[in-house]
């Protein structure tokens, strides 16, 4: 279960999962790793500048981004997703969004390395 477009996109969000916008944090089932909404809500920002040839160059295990770039890296789709649209409502899911962009449904999550 994840917050996405569920009706006829663009025109009609039925909100059969309850929300017709974002949903509150906890709203679903965290995934099995105990971390809620990492898929649907909001794109999530990263630290990452965004490269459309990543991660096909450079590091593949936890790979980073480059030191530069013009837009960042955006994960796990939003409200706004739906299976004739974007349907990249997945934690794989990766867009990019300049540094000055806006909008209701790109959010961010605090978070550390673990080492």
């Amino acid at each position: 279960m994840c917050n996405i477009w569920q009706g006829e996109f663009p025109n009609v969000d039925t909100g059969v999962d309850g929300y017709i916008s974002t949903a509150l944090v906890r709203s679903f089932e965290p995934n099995g790793y105990g971390i809620y909404n990492t898929s649907g809500n909001v794109w999530e920002w990263c630290s990452d500048w965004f490269s459309p040839e990543h991660p096909r160059s450079g590091q593949k295990r936890n790979p980073r981004g480059g030191r530069r770039g013009e837009s960042k890296v955006t994960r796990g789709g939003s409200y706004l997703c739906h299976a004739s649209y974007c349907n990249r409502y997945r934690v794989a899911a990766r867009t990019s969004s300049t540094p000055d962009s806006t909008t209701g449904h790109v959010g961010f999550r605090c978070a550390a390395d673990a080492w």
